[in-house]
């Protein structure tokens, strides 16, 4: 009989007078996938915070309960355990990898200074030898240019090779069970794909456990065994992968299999209008590369090049690719928060490009943002009422005696109510932040929302309220949105085309049903291939590697290579030509 390596049993974990996790039970065999899955404050985390004795960190207490780990023929009880012997479980016996490397790695130290300290601390090895080791455990996940990245800092790898980073420390000293916690939900598809298939033949390799906390079904659908599903810290739920999936019991399951978005299921998004809101037309950005003693420029990063598109009213752009390849300064070149080098944009029928600082602040009402964090978006010094009032008050659109008129207008026009003008960001969900950010957006009457990785951080649930939101919005307002995201599935729900970036290029754009039925350009097809699918009858087979970010294009400073056009295949399909 194969004994768990993990057993928790009737956990009520606390903070305060508030229980988080209530009676929660469950075991983990070797080599075992268990997904824990939920919408935010459900106890995920808290439960894998318990499991590592972390939770008191956290201000929150284990109340009750046991968490036994095996170790040969005894079961040591975690929750019983002095400080010092829990520093002998942890990465020796259990680690953990986080959601966020960059807030998980010291930006002040090497990488291979971070990973080499855990063979330090954990297996005694000299600095010498612990440096060859931390060379080594690069190598083993696959992060290409191992002695080189030693010497670098976090801040100069890519989300995923960061996130490989991670996962490489946290199978250092190659434990019993990885505690997975939201590893691959700010990823893009292709690197998503890759960190689960890490993890997959890492878990093969080594024979650990996995507890996979994630809200993403189709990654649940793609790594698990096994699935507990939760709900304010009560286990309603725990099926086998292929069970739970193919009749889910519990009527909060069947809930979060419905918001589910699945690629294939068609556009929501309403008719555009025929008035043109965003011109863009051979739009270039790059940033200087500096070297030498003088720290003259040597060379740019070609981060956009040549890139063109427009936007009617009512209209969505669904703007994806890679992690690098160019999306975000894309945007935030269109709003000239980033300065392109060339090209022009037009908004509302005004030149943006050439404008004075002081001509562009009037031109800007005209298009508004939506970032990923909406809390670190909100000042969290001011009430809801004064927060989502002040680009209008910025823009001198309304006066102090009809400020707050107008915040009540807002909140509940994103499904807020009346009564929350008087809160702070920090007494909102998620979700709710997100719907405040909108409600912001809104107060200048604007043309054009660019929503970068809006709902990507979100539950599947509450994500799908805020694109319900959306839709609503654009088909009452005529917004048009510029939506950038990593997540297909919803790119399809929301828009009406799609343009795929690679390298700084827009490589295909077509009408969305047309691009992901009949995807012509290579990247294209293989960024729709890593998507994960919510059906593990349908799990992916095909592990061979693929790009870990787009291409980075660095060239002598005034240096340009000519473009290869994009051709028009059918009418509205674009595609970028190859090189042989």
């Amino acid at each position: 009989m194969t004994h768990p390596v993990i057993s928790v049993e009737d956990l009520c974990v606390r903070f305060g007078s508030h229980d988080a996790v209530k009676g929660l039970s469950f075991a983990i065999a070797p080599r075992e996938t268990l997904a824990l899955v939920g919408e935010s404050g459900s106890g995920k985390s808290a439960t894998a915070l318990s499991i590592l004795r972390l939770i008191e960190r956290e201000g929150g207490r284990i109340a009750s309960g046991r968490i036994l780990l095996r170790d040969g023929d005894a079961e040591i009880d975690l929750t019983a355990l002095s400080d010092a012997d829990l520093t002998t479980v942890r990465g020796n016996h259990i680690s953990m990898v986080f959601q966020e490397p960059m807030t998980s790695l010291n930006p002040v130290l090497t990488i291979g200074d971070q990973v080499g300290e855990v063979f330090i601390r954990h297996r005694g090895m000299g600095a010498r030898q612990a440096l060859a080791a931390a060379r080594d455990a690069l190598d083993q996940v696959r992060i290409p240019e191992p002695a080189r990245r030693l010497a670098q800092y976090p801040h100069e790898l890519s989300g995923g090779l960061r996130q490989r980073v991670m996962i490489a420390m946290a199978l250092a000293c190659r434990p019993r069970l990885l505690i997975a916690d939201e590893p691959s939900t700010a990823l893009d598809v292709t690197t998503q794909a890759e960190i689960l298939d890490l993890i997959r033949s890492l878990q093969e390799e080594i024979g650990m456990a996995i507890l996979f906390i994630t809200h993403d079904m189709g990654v649940v659908a793609e790594i698990a065994d096994r699935v507990a599903v939760l709900r304010n810290g009560v286990k309603v739920e725990e099926a086998p992968v292929h069970a739970l999936f193919a009749a889910p019991k519990a009527a909060y399951s069947r809930q979060l299999m419905a918001a589910t978005p699945k690629l294939g299921s068609g556009t929501c998004a309403k008719p555009a209008g025929s008035g043109c809101v965003l011109e863009v037309k051979d739009l270039s950005t790059r940033f200087p590369l500096r070297s030498g003693l003088l720290k003259r420029v040597q060379a740019e990063i070609h981060a956009v090049s040549n890139v063109s598109f427009s936007l009617a009213e009512g209209e969505t752009l669904g703007l994806v690719g890679e992690s690098g390849c160019g999306k975000s300064t894309l945007a935030r070149s269109v709003l000239r928060l980033i300065e392109p080098a060339a090209g022009t944009v037009r908004l509302a029928g005004q030149t943006l490009t050439g404008l004075s600082a002081d001509r562009l602040r009037p031109a800007r009402r005209h298009a508004q943002m939506i970032f990923q964090d909406p809390f670190a978006s909100l000042n969290p010094r001011l009430p809801v009422h004064e927060l989502v009032t002040e680009p209008a008050r910025i823009h001198g659109l309304v006066t102090a005696r009809d400020q707050r008129d107008l915040a009540v207008s807002l909140i509940e026009k994103v499904g807020l109510e009346a009564d929350a003008i008087h809160r702070y960001p920090h007494q909102f969900s998620g979700g709710q932040r997100q719907r405040l950010c909108i409600a912001r957006a809104l107060s200048v009457k604007p043309k054009l929302i660019v929503a970068d990785e809006a709902v990507s951080a979100l539950d599947v649930s509450i994500a799908r309220q805020v694109t319900d939101l959306m839709l609503d919005l654009q088909e009452q307002e005529g917004l048009a949105f510029l939506f950038i995201s990593h997540d297909m599935a919803v790119v399809e729900r929301l828009s009406h085309r799609i343009a795929v970036m690679y390298g700084g290029r827009i490589v295909e754009m077509g009408p969305s049903a047309e691009i992901l039925a009949n995807p012509r350009h290579s990247y294209t097809k293989r960024l729709l291939a890593a998507v994960p699918t919510p059906d593990p009858e349908r799990r992916r087979q095909d592990r061979s590697p693929v790009a870990l970010s787009a291409p980075v294009i660095v060239r002598p400073r005034g240096e340009t290579v000519p473009e290869l056009p994009l051709q028009e295949i059918v009418p509205g399909h674009f595609v970028r030509t190859e090189a042989a």
